[in-house]
């Protein structure tokens, strides 16, 4: 149960929600692993800051914050995708799909493919929310990652549109977000996209590179 958003945020930091307790063995290894990806975020930002004088400004700093709480929400998000191979929490939101998609087809879908095959499916879920957590939060491939998180928040939209307890407006909300990120390249503010592209700027790999960063 929620009690206010300071003590939640710190309830998290040190891995005591609810969701934390219920990996087990695995509670404090996640805790680690969000605070390695956040002392990683910041060294990138300070190693920015100091090489970059064009990134010294209010712009570039709140673009990296927005960013990295953006990436800490997938993070929180992905913890109740576990333990695998299915979590509860992960089995019923799949199941409210199933009965409240907005086209029968996606109905269909949910209830002849998703639910029988949920040992596959979640672990997949997990991974890509990790990954979406870890790209924003290092600012890594942020243009690429951000539209397929884009993507993946409008099916959230579509998948929930006729329940009761959510408001639609939440998923898109949440798609524009990303949209702005992979429009505006927020990789490039304070992130591992802009230390890549200068070391690699001219080069075969840096015009790679541009298309994800």
């Amino acid at each position: 149960m929620r009690t206010n958003p300071f003590f939640d945020a710190w309830l998290f930091l040190i891995g005591s929600t609810d969701d934390h307790r219920a990996l087990d063995v695995f509670q404090y290894g996640m805790v680690a692993l969000f605070w390695a990806l956040l002392a990683a975020s910041l060294w990138i930002a300070l190693k920015n800051w100091r090489e970059d004088p064009a990134q010294r400004n209010g712009t570039s700093l709140t673009v990296w914050i927005c960013r990295l709480l953006i990436g800490s929400m997938w993070f929180q998000g992905c913890l109740w995708k576990l333990p695998l191979p299915v979590s509860g929490g992960f089995e019923y939101w799949t199941g409210q799909m199933g009965e409240h998609a907005a086209f029968a087809f996606h109905r269909a879908l949910v209830k002849t493919v998703y639910l029988p095959n949920l040992t596959l499916i979640d672990p997949l879920v997990f991974l890509a929310e990790l990954a979406f957590a870890i790209s924003l939060m290092l600012g890594l491939g942020v243009r690429l990652v951000a539209w397929i998180a884009a993507l993946y928040s409008l099916h959230l939209w579509l998948g929930l549109y006729r329940h009761p307890g959510e408001w639609p407006w939440n998923y898109v909300f949440l798609a524009i977000v990303h949209v702005l990120l992979a429009v505006y390249a927020a990789g490039r503010s304070l992130g591992v996209d802009a230390l890549v592209r200068r070391r690699a700027e001219g080069s075969f790999f840096a015009r790679v590179a541009a298309l994800a960063a």
